[in-house]
């Protein structure tokens, strides 16, 4: 005869399910989640687009590209600082879906131009900027956003999930934005683009979610300067987003340049596709491998490793002798790389009192602009040299960086994996 320890009660199924799940096993989230994977999707291949479109339709040079890197970059770093104040006064849901509808109207009119062949460089980096300054509102909102749909017990697995978005996104793609570009032209590519910024918008219509109420007591000028007063008086705070901060401006170099590897390998758009692929499917690794090892007490010593890992991986890669070997070391630098980046997000999430998430994030996500900002000095070294130098140069920069931190600030280098709530 069976008994009542024979099934499972609904308290415990519920809470199996959790252990498995995480942050997933919120039906918010999980629609959140979905969402913010096809706008992800959107800015990354409408990304890759526009800089294949740029070297290969418009005869672009590496300083055109530089200068799209910048055009995306500095209206961002202007803006997120001020993001993150905005998402502290305002219904962050609100402001999420005025980022997404922004975003599709910006890609549908360079797909539109694009495909009346009426697109010239100037356009493609106007737009970009204009791009930059709604993305200087998004990244601070969606950091502040997504806490608020989760349980604090599952915050390093929304941190990873967030991770995983951004690297399956990776992932996917290039690869379909190399094969669409072949037969259907970077237009295509654009439109498609729209789609994932209008599921957005339409999750974002559909979710129900009571933001905390804002304080708007202070003009903005003084929440600006109270966040940045918050953040230099924590040390571990300074040291992980600068850490954030070299990572993206020296190590993400290598993606802007891409389309210049490619031609020097002679490999066409899937070519490219798969460069950009390989690098998220690295990261989507990591981010598995730093799932298992979130307990370790040697944390910190682990995402110093993988820090040189990854620079060491980039040098290999400027300099592989053919097509398959660049594929091997980008796939290990986005495997070393993504370590570093989950731990420093989750110990940030798990630090910051809610009041000042938005304006700390705000601070933080000026990391993204940094990547197409270091595109600058990438297209640039490489204008005077080669884009081999260019990342060789860059990734010794950062490697030299995080040996001087992990030698001389023990805060980092002893991080421990059992208690990143700790200050």
């Amino acid at each position: 005869m069976a008994t009542t320890t024979d099934y499972p009660t609904p308290a415990g199924f519920r809470n199996n399910l959790e252990s498995k799940l995480g942050a997933l096993s919120n039906a918010n989230y999980r629609r959140y989640w979905l969402g913010s994977l096809a706008s992800v999707g959107a800015i990354q291949i409408a990304t890759m687009a526009q800089g294949w479109l740029i070297v290969d339709k418009l005869g672009g040079s590496p300083l055109s590209v530089g200068a799209l890197g910048a055009a995306t970059a500095i209206p961002t770093m202007i803006v997120t600082i001020f993001g993150g104040v905005l998402a502290d006064r305002v219904d962050r849901r609100k402001l999420i879906m005025a980022v997404s509808a922004a975003s599709s109207l910006l890609l549908l009119l360079i797909a539109v131009l694009d495909s009346t062949n009426l697109i010239e460089i100037w356009h493609v980096v106007v737009i970009a900027a204009m791009q930059g300054l709604v993305m200087g509102f998004d990244g601070p909102v969606r950091s502040s956003y997504f806490p608020q749909l989760i349980d604090r017990k599952h915050m390093m697995s929304a941190v990873a999930l967030g991770s995983v978005m951004w690297q399956f996104s990776r992932l996917v793609t290039p690869v379909a934005g190399g094969i669409i570009i072949r037969y259907g032209g970077t237009e295509s590519v654009f439109y498609i683009g729209v789609l994932g910024w209008v599921s957005m918008l339409l999750v974002m219509i559909s979710l129900r979610v009571k933001s905390p109420p804002p304080d708007n007591s202070r003009n903005v000028v003084e929440d600006v300067v109270e966040g940045v007063k918050f953040i230099l008086g924590r040390r571990d705070f300074v040291l992980l987003i600068g850490l954030t901060y070299v990572t993206n401006f020296f190590g993400m170099q290598y993606m802007q340049l891409l389309p210049f590897f490619v031609q020097r390998l002679d490999v066409g758009a899937e070519g490219l596709g798969t460069l950009f692929s390989i690098g998220g499917l690295g990261a989507l690794t990591g981010t598995i491998v730093v799932g298992r090892l979130r307990g370790s007490r040697r944390i910190g010593y682990i995402i110093i490793m993988g820090s040189l890992t990854f620079t060491a991986s980039l040098i290999a890669f400027a300099y592989a002798s053919n097509f398959w070997l660049a594929v091997f070391y980008l796939y290990i630098a986005g495997l070393a790389n993504t370590i570093y980046f989950v731990v420093a997000m989750t110990v940030l999430q798990l630090r910051v009192p809610e009041r000042m998430r938005g304006r700390v994030m705000g601070v933080y996500t000026i990391t993204f602009s940094l990547i197409p900002l270091g595109a600058v000095m990438g297209g640039a070294v490489a204008s005077a040299c080669d884009e081999r130098v260019a990342v060789a140069i860059a990734a010794a920069i950062l490697a030299g960086i995080f040996l001087i931190v992990g030698i001389t600030q023990p805060m980092i280098r002893n991080l421990d994996g059992t208690k990143l709530t700790e200050s």
